[in-house]
């Protein structure tokens, strides 16, 4: 038997060798934006099952870009040291996982509490930051109202993003991926909601896109070309004035013609007031129109633990790949669990094989 899921699979130069991806998850644990010991045990331990891909969490490309003081950053060479050896741990374990970073800017939903430290926003006299964005909107009632960025802002930003994809780039990641989803810097310029600007940064799909699509031409600069590069975008914003599918469709067709390499569609995060309707699956329409209308490699994200439903994706052709976020959180080695659902042999590392089916009778339960 032949399990597609566990199929390799081709994303512009990078070659992963099966579609699950460990989706990028906030751990809230850095320090001053650099990995600490969590990160080397918790990116490990995801790693250990042998995914097609882990993608580090949201790293902002400048201080004021994190989501919050535990947020990791790429805009220090410390960042890039500890990043780097990170990476290289893992890969003792699971050789063939490859690995990207997803690059970003929180921007007006930056100076974030820490979890259980509270809600809403830190503001600046409280120990947090001036947050940004493209039009003074606040995220929500009671936070900050964004400082609106001006030209030599964009261009400081844009610069960050070509200094971070370097950084990674000497870390040791496989691919980048642009977080151009969720309501952060990237995504707020996108959508009508946060972007009411007049000027080459506002206005239509192609203006709203101009900032996110300087941003993909100053990394595809400095990126060699056996690095994966791509996007994960909002496939709606559940909001009636926000992104639909039809502009989700529009910014991949953008996107795929600026030269990335694969798209993630994600949704949601651009309002407080957005109406989601959230359960398995919930995103994978989106995702499908994307992959059929684009032609461009697509990954599916969104409350997926199935390893039935991941495998049904893959071979219905809805997605190319599938994220997991929760579903590692509660079991890292997910991978091993799909293989034997799917009844296809895990990859394991030599020191754990007695614990596979193979060589445990009741690993199979």
């Amino acid at each position: 038997m032949t399990a597609q899921l566990f199929t390799p699979i081709q994303v512009g130069p990078l070659t992963m060798p099966n579609r699950i991806v460990v989706a990028p998850m906030c751990q809230y644990s850095a320090n001053d934006g650099v990995m600490t010991d969590w990160h080397l045990v918790h990116l490990t331990g995801v790693a250990t099952a042998s995914p097609g891909m882990v993608v580090i969490e949201a790293t902002g490309v400048e201080r004021i870009g994190r989501i919050s003081h535990g947020c990791l950053g790429m805009y220090s060479d410390a960042s890039m040291r500890a990043m780097a050896d990170v990476i290289r741990y893992a890969k003792v374990v699971a050789p063939a996982v490859t690995f990207g970073v997803q690059l970003g800017h929180a921007g007006r939903k930056g100076s974030s509490p820490l979890p259980g430290q509270g809600a809403g926003q830190i503001s600046p006299d409280h120990g947090g930051w001036q947050v940004v964005g493209p039009s003074p909107i606040p995220y929500d009632n009671g936070w900050q109202t964004p400082q609106e960025l001006d030209d030599s802002g964009i261009e400081r930003i844009i610069a960050a993003f070509r200094d971070a994809a370097v950084r990674s780039v000497n870390a040791g990641v496989d691919s980048i991926e642009l977080h151009l989803a969720h309501g952060y810097l990237l995504q707020s310029f996108v959508s009508p909601l946060s972007n009411k600007r007049t000027d080459r940064w506002g206005g239509d799909l192609k203006g709203r896109m101009a900032f996110p699509l300087a941003v993909v031409r100053a990394v595809q600069s400095v990126i060699p070309a056996h690095i994966a590069f791509g996007a994960r975008i909002n496939g709606t914003d559940w909001h009636e004035e926000g992104l639909t599918a039809d502009d989700a469709v529009a910014q991949a067709h953008i996107l795929k013609d600026a030269g990335l390499h694969f798209i993630c569609v994600s949704s949601g995060g651009a309002t407080p007031h957005a109406k989601v309707v959230a359960g398995p699956k919930y995103q994978v329409p989106i995702a499908t129109r994307v992959k059929n209308e684009v032609g461009i490699p697509t990954r599916t994200v969104g409350l997926i633990s199935d390893p039935l439903v991941a495998e049904a994706i893959i071979a219905d052709g809805e997605a190319d790949m599938v994220a997991l976020g929760r579903a590692f959180l509660d079991d890292p080695r997910w991978p091993w669990r799909a293989a034997d659902a799917l009844g296809v042999p895990g990859v394991y590392p030599i020191q754990y094989e007695r614990g596979s089916s193979k060589l445990w009778s009741m690993r199979a339960k």
